[in-house]
């Protein structure tokens, strides 16, 4: 007798010690005739509840839009025997041996707060899609070399479990370089400390690092998939190879990397359209990604692999920003114009992003290639979610479309939250950097100048984010020349007094002569590492090599370390050198407010009218980074960072400070500027 059905293609078990002596071999046939009228009325409910268009032949299931598992109907005895998972035969992706098409969205669970991890991915149900993607971060993940941390804010396991609760699947995109606008692509810098270092290759130091790290991801990944009883239906093979393309062997390791600890399900590669060929993993499914659907696009990815499934990895919904630049709309018609040509072909997509969330601390990416451009802190990204994860004209376009696309009805979407403008948050006292010095940790003293990354900090992991001070000895005036090693911004002083700056285009300063020794100090700035190109093994920040007053090198140098992690700001708290706002005063210098909350906390917006460039702390956390120059004009202060009662605002300006932050109720990232 059968004691358990799974679901279509899952099998089924029999009990190995068999049934009472009451059940004997005169029964047999009886038993089976049971069995067989028990099977048959079981598996039409199954058909019915799970494959709706194999149940009802009708207009609506013409095009094989077939329906997803409902993941919170499945017992772990419907888990059984997962057997096929998703296969890409005769054009057509099968789930379980039936037609299925992925309608996706990316959340990054790192870019948003835990708490509205389940708000988002409702909200990504609301609009009609069926599965999750993620990148995974390695330098969030394996800060220090040797020390992982999945817990908190990086708990991709719960993350992933949360998807699928909400009746998502999940495609992994586990890099390790993720690109995506974050530092480094991803990648942790203390690699940078190797001086031979190639990275996104076989080179033994890169590869036996990421052998480390996906020993530990991996095995928190693989009981996750689908063939587990998980919602992952398929992993990338890294990320964007054919624009990198610097070892003919790399895609091969990588791919043999997820294989060989477990990784069982579809795998498949990304890439824009003139690095498929060189992007391409055997045995992996190519995808392609793009913004405008060029006429043969999708000709040139069948070429490749004749007779497989269309993929737009990432269709992307807005684009980034850069400090300096506008802040980059695309039209949202033309979005969901391009979304629908793209679905009337049959082929699948991910909308990328769905919602970004917030480059939160120093962890924004960026650009370098006719110049070094930084990504702004905001996120947003023009998504179909805003930053702060409200409904965009995009989401409801999009759930209209994917609404008849689907042929049923959508859940309805979840409310939005309310945002707060808890007023002005007057700063109420000060500390200059230059009084805190004594009070640091003892500075590191070289003959020569080192980059961060290589600084003995951090047990042996070097400094990875955030400025660093060096301080020397010079006898007159001249001129500085930096010969460009500087990155990526170095604010300049002799003694306390500001001279000027240096960075890739200002690349010398005049000294004033004076009298006897003078301290001269370099305030470096690591802006953001680069994320995409061909430049990321000369991504070391800090002073890279030598500068110069005149024709001499300078020697001896006290560095100082200013990460600004949590440690530091918690001994920064009860620094004894805090005093009263002075009427006029000038960075670099930290200031102190309190925000007030007399309810329950609310999203907010921070603005910094007045203010020249830095960094905002609240309640120790680093929110990101803010500078005049824009786009960006507010932060975003999610409510979860916030308690009932005061809360502290510190705000390290660099130069030119104000005297109050606004807390507003709706944000402003920037004067506007449409994609073409």
């Amino acid at each position: 007798m059968v004691v358990g059905v799974g679901v279509p293609g899952n099998g089924a078990g029999a009990r190995p010690d068999g049934f009472p002596a009451m059940w004997g071999c005169g029964g047999r046939r009886r038993r089976r005739l049971l069995g067989g009228v028990f099977l048959l009325l079981l598996g039409a409910v199954v058909v019915r509840r799970y494959y709706p268009c194999l149940a009802v032949l009708s207009e609506s299931c013409g095009d094989v839009v077939v329906q997803r598992f409902n993941w919170s109907d499945l017992v772990p005895m419907r888990m059984w025997g997962r057997g096929l998972g998703l296969q890409a035969e005769n054009s057509q992706f099968l789930l379980e041996g039936l037609p299925f098409r992925i309608f996706g969205g990316s959340v990054h669970y790192f870019r948003v707060p835990r708490e509205y991890w389940r708000d988002r991915l409702l909200k990504m149900k609301a609009c009609g899609l069926n599965t999750l993607t993620t990148y995974v971060p390695w330098n969030l993940h394996e800060a220090a070399r040797g020390k992982f941390d999945f817990s908190g804010n990086l708990d991709l396991q719960a993350f992933i479990k949360t998807a699928a609760d909400v009746g998502l699947w999940v495609i992994l995109r586990p890099g390790p370089y993720i690109c995506s606008e974050w530092d480094l692509g991803g990648l942790p810098s203390w690699l940078l400390q190797d001086p031979n270092m190639q990275l996104r290759t076989t080179y033994k130091g890169f590869t036996e690092a990421v052998d480390a790290y996906f020993d530990h991801l991996m095995r928190r990944m693989v009981p996750l998939q689908y063939k587990k009883g998980g919602p992952i239906i398929a992993v990338q093979v890294e990320n964007e190879y054919g624009s990198y393309a610097q070892d003919p062997n790399y895609m091969l390791y990588m791919k043999m990397a997820l294989i060989s600890r477990g990784i069982v399900e579809m795998l498949m590669t990304s890439d824009n359209k003139d690095g498929l060929l060189s992007g391409s993993a055997e045995g992996a499914l190519s995808t392609v990604n793009f913004q405008k659907l060029e006429p043969d696009i999708f000709v040139h990815l069948d070429s490749i692999q004749r007779k497989k499934p269309i993929m737009v990895m990432e269709y992307w919904t807005g684009w980034f920003d850069s400090w300096g630049g506008p802040h980059n709309i695309f039209d949202a018609n033309e979005m969901v114009n391009t979304v629908e040509r793209v679905l009337n072909t049959g082929a699948s997509l991910n909308l990328y992003m769905f919602h970004g969330g917030t480059n939160f601390g120093f962890m924004n990416g960026a650009l370098h290639f006719d110049e070094y451009k930084a990504d702004i802190t905001s996120y947003d990204y023009d998504a179909v979610l805003t930053e702060a994860g409200d409904y965009t004209s995009k989401f409801f376009k999009l759930r209209q479309l994917f609404s008849k696309t689907v042929g049923e009805p959508l859940p309805l979407p979840p409310m939005i939250s309310t945002k707060a403008s808890y007023g002005a948050i007057l700063m109420q006292q000060h500390v200059s950097l230059w009084e805190l010095l004594p009070s640091l940790a003892e500075p590191i003293k070289l003959e020569h100048p080192v980059n961060m990354e290589n600084l003995q900090v951090n047990d042996g992991n070097g400094q990875s984010y955030g400025y660093i001070l060096y301080e020397t000895v010079v006898p007159g005036g001249g001129r500085l020349y930096s010969q460009d090693h500087v990155r990526d911004r170095a604010q300049v002083f002799v003694n306390m007094l500001y001279i000027g700056y240096l960075d890739y285009t200002v690349q010398d300063l005049p000294i004033p002569n004076g009298q006897g020794y003078r301290q001269l100090r370099l305030l470096v700035e690591n802006c953001g590492r680069v994320n995409y190109g061909l430049m990321l093994n000369s991504q070391r920040k800090g002073l890279i090599g030598d500068i110069f007053l005149n024709q001499t090198s300078l020697r001896n140098f006290k560095i100082y370390s200013l990460e600004m992690k949590p440690g530091f700001m918690e001994s920064l708290r009860g620094s004894a050198s805090w005093g009263p706002v002075p009427d006029s005063v000038e960075g670099p210098a930290f200031f102190r407010g309190t925000l007030q909350v007399q309810y329950m906390p609310q999203d907010t917006f921070l603005k910094l009218e007045g203010w020249e460039k830095g960094v905002v702390f609240v309640n120790g956390q680093n929110l990101g980074r803010y500078w005049k120059i824009g786009p960006q004009e507010t932060l975003y202060l999610p409510k979860t960072w916030l308690h009932q009662g005061d809360n502290e605002i510190v705000v390290f300006e660099e130069r030119v400070a104000g005297r109050i932050v606004q807390s507003v109720d709706l944000p402003f990232l920037g004067r506007t500027h449409y994609v073409d």
